[in-house]
């Protein structure tokens, strides 16, 4: 009886430290967990993107995404769009580095041309959504500051408050706002929802994050199967919802090239 009696103390013990050490977390430290839980080796994915304006009128694009990472410094991901046939063949290559700009290309078949996007481009709109070719690439932590503001309750989620500003104004002006709120769940790590203001401080947009699945069991790897951008100031959303996903590590190096992009 007493065995069990101290095996339970020891557990509690145990449970409490871990929590603490948790908490004592700084908002950087938070950050590069919710990278490391949502960073795959390779995957394959289908995926619609439904664009919806003011008046509730839905234009729906069906797309291709294949990733791959490539050691801690850096990430390749192609976007290939199959629908509708305004769009179809149209696609994105991104070279996502861990300290360094990104790399990115667009496809357009129309012009049978592929153009490199400059970084003054890439607070723009994706494809005519509410996201921004700078969404479609990972975040460099190094380029913000980091602050854990405290704790919030997002759906049935205890997440972590943590405020992201960028270091200068080049970065700013290059993501296309001032400001991140983020909130990340405290037991796993995962994005919940992301408050963006643009650069005169004024709310712009909310990204949430819903349907998250465990996608690598072994590694523990998370996504959001849906995410939805809300415009506050133009009435608009986007979301991007992962229809099929499949983690693959020994995906093809040839898919990350702007050979391949223009064979689509």
């Amino acid at each position: 009886m007493k065995t069990n009696k101290y095996l339970l103390t020891a557990l509690l013990l145990m449970i409490c430290t871990n929590l603490n050490a948790q908490d004592n977390l700084t908002g950087r430290q938070i950050m590069e967990k919710q990278k490391e839980v949502s960073k795959l080796e390779g995957s394959e994915m289908v995926g619609t993107l439904k664009i919806i304006n003011q008046k509730s009128r839905e234009r729906i694009r069906k797309t291709s995404i294949a990733a791959k990472s490539y050691g801690d410094e850096l990430s390749k991901r192609i976007i290939i769009f199959l629908y509708p046939a305004d769009v179809k063949g149209t696609g994105m290559l991104v070279f996502d580095y861990e300290n360094k700009d990104d790399d990115m290309w667009i496809y357009m078949p129309a012009l049978r041309k592929t153009r490199r996007i400059v970084s003054s481009e890439k607070g723009k709109s994706f494809m005519g959504s509410e996201f921004t070719n700078a969404d479609i690439s990972t975040p460099n932590l190094n380029d913000f500051n980091y602050k854990k503001l405290g704790t919030e309750q997002v759906g049935d989620t205890d997440c972590w408050e943590i405020e992201s500003i960028p270091k200068d104004e080049d970065i700013a002006d290059e993501n296309g706002y001032s400001k991140r709120i983020i909130y990340i769940g405290k037991k796993d790590f995962v994005t919940r929802k992301t408050v963006y203001y643009n650069l005169d401080g004024e709310l712009h947009k909310i990204l949430e994050a819903k349907n998250i699945k465990l996608i690598d069991t072994e590694n523990k790897k998370y996504m959001a199967a849906e995410m939805t951008m809300i415009n506050k100031q133009n009435g608009r959303k986007s979301i991007w919802i992962i229809d099929e996903i499949v983690v693959n590590p020994n995906i093809k190096d040839e898919y990350f090239t702007v050979d391949y992009l223009e064979k689509q």
